[in-house]
């Protein structure tokens, strides 16, 4: 495991890119969040994202997240984001808010557990978002903790809980919110929060009115 310090403002992209390659060659990699700390794999590689499903002890019955490095960029993961969703999307991302939307074919089954839909988000975090941009093409993002453990806000909780199935840490101190995303599903009317997070659920009502919980 390598462990890299960088910078949360302003990161070394030598850093950024031995972590994208990393994930490249189906290798798993910590990585700081305005959330929390992020567990991150090729999102289009079967057997990497077998190997987060190890890494967290997670049933392969719960669907994985991804990460994007630009709302231009969620195409790569899912179909579209419907015309009512946008405004939220525009107001909240880059920023801790996941949408659940329906999948793009090219993603693999596993990462959704069979599922049509996928969760998506765009971090607001100078680390995260270099790593996406760098990968350029969509990243697991789950957070870096066994299942049922508290999600971790800085590198040394990462690498207590994964630091065995990971081949790159970029430590970027600790995480800004400490909290993990709201989850929005937007395939369903209305809209059904699945997770609370660092938004609240009125301030998802005031863009998209009427929601469920």
């Amino acid at each position: 495991m390598i462990r890299l310090k960088v910078d949360p403002d302003n990161p070394d992209m030598k850093a950024i890119r031995a972590a994208a390659d990393a994930i490249r060659e189906g290798q798993l990699v910590v990585f700081p969040t305005e959330t929390v700390y992020g567990l991150a794999a090729d999102a289009m590689n079967a057997d990497a994202v077998k190997k987060v499903f190890t890494a967290k002890g997670r049933a392969d019955k719960q669907p994985l997240p991804v990460q994007v490095g630009s709302i231009g960029a969620v195409s790569q993961a899912a179909e579209f984001v419907p015309a009512s969703v946008r405004p939220l999307a525009e107001l909240y991302w880059p920023g801790p808010l996941t949408l659940v939307l329906v999948k793009n074919a090219s993603i693999p089954r596993i990462l959704t557990a069979g599922r049509e839909t996928i969760g998506v988000r765009v971090p607001d975090h100078p680390v995260a978002l270099a790593l996406a941009k760098e990968v350029g093409s969509p990243i697991v993002a789950t957070s870096a903790n066994v299942s049922g453990n508290p999600p971790p806000k800085n590198a040394e909780e990462a690498v207590r809980e994964v630091g065995p199935s990971v081949s790159v840490v970029l430590d970027g101190g600790e995480c800004r919110l400490g909290q993990s995303s709201t989850v929005v599903d937007v395939t369903v009317t209305p809209a059904r929060v699945l997770r609370r997070g660092s938004i609240s659920v009125d301030d998802i009502r005031k863009v998209l009115g009427e929601i469920e919980e």
